[in-house]
């Protein structure tokens, strides 16, 4: 190693990953660019603020939900009320909810996000134990390369730590929290997840669905009935994945594979409203207890030092099966 390089982690880490010939795609770079990125947001300090915004109001919802059963049920344990978490990304939120005593279940699809998911919640030895540069490889908008180049301590919690003082349930942490991996729609669609939840919180989730029927339909089948559902996002609408037929190929418009559920691979885009995607859910059986639109206002991994700001202001909802 030239010694030029000694004090450059970032140089270091480039000439030992040539040395041992590590290859990869452009689509798993972006994704590991991608879960830096989200380590910023859910997992330092500088992400705090976007976590209040998104996170707090579904956790109240969760604890305003569970204080009205314990007013005819006293004996209730917080382990009882079981919460499902779809797109859990790095799994901030499952971490949360489960440290209020909650027993909650996180599903994410990418295996970028559950690997880094798995190294912040299970293997962390303590609070900023890593670096990152969450701004480094994009170079629009700075003011100064200072800026972009900065670095972050992450997690800014000991997670482990966090949830041994949690004493809000009868149940150890560690029994009231997972993660499961696969595609939301044919997982929690199956008949043995039918009537498994109590809440159903999606934050930023639900326009990454091309068909938002699917995710609904899957909805209703794990939530229990008087069972709610949490929801605070925009609707950013996704375009459709790309999709392989039975010879593995990349499958032409309206193709499929007959021997899968595609779930969101699914074909056909739908692009709804938030009008007609709240008319959509009551159509499904949900009665609105609560919508608000335009009372909070976020970032989505918001470099606050940037020229450019970007600001969501997503909607709030919380719907109740029948």
């Amino acid at each position: 190693m030239p010694e030029k390089y000694a004090c450059d982690e970032y140089k270091v880490f480039d000439i030992i990953m040539d040395e041992l010939g590590a290859k990869t795609s452009q689509g798993d770079v972006d994704k590991a660019r991608s879960c830096v990125n989200q380590f910023w947001r859910e997992w330092s300090q500088a992400g705090h603020a976007e976590r209040v915004k998104c996170f707090d109001p579904v956790v109240a919802a969760v604890e305003e939900e569970f204080a009205s059963r314990s007013s005819t049920t006293p004996d209730l344990d917080r382990a009882n009320l079981k919460v499902l978490v779809p797109g859990v990304g790095l799994g901030r939120l499952v971490f949360d909810i489960c440290r209020a005593g909650f027993s909650v279940e996180g599903n994410e699809i990418s295996y970028h996000m559950l690997m880094a998911s798995a190294l912040v919640l299970n293997d962390t030895k303590s609070t900023g134990q890593f670096k990152i540069a969450p701004w480094a490889l994009n170079s629009s908008n700075h003011v100064s390369r200072e800026d972009q180049l900065r670095t972050v301590r992450v997690p800014d919690i000991h997670p482990a730590t966090e949830l041994a003082k949690a004493a809000a349930s009868r149940v150890p942490a560690g029994e009231r929290m997972s993660i499961s991996t696969g595609d939301f729609c044919v997982v929690y669609g199956r008949h043995d997840y039918t009537d498994e939840f109590d809440a159903v919180a999606t934050v930023f989730f639900i326009d990454t669905a091309p068909n938002i029927i699917r995710y609904i339909e899957a909805v209703r089948n794990c939530l229990k009935p008087g069972g709610l559902w949490i929801n605070l996002g925009p609707l950013l609408w996704h375009p459709p994945p790309r999709r392989v037929n039975d010879e593995g190929k990349l499958a032409e418009d309206g193709e499929r594979r007959a021997d899968v559920d595609a779930g969101i691979g699914d074909p056909g885009s739908v692009e709804l409203t938030h009008d007609e995607v709240i008319a959509l859910v009551e159509h499904f059986g949900f009665v609105m207890e609560r919508q608000e639109h335009g009372t909070i206002e976020t970032g989505y991994i918001s470099n606050t030092r940037s020229m450019l700001q970007n600001t969501y202001r997503p909607s709030f909802w919380i719907a109740r099966k029948k």
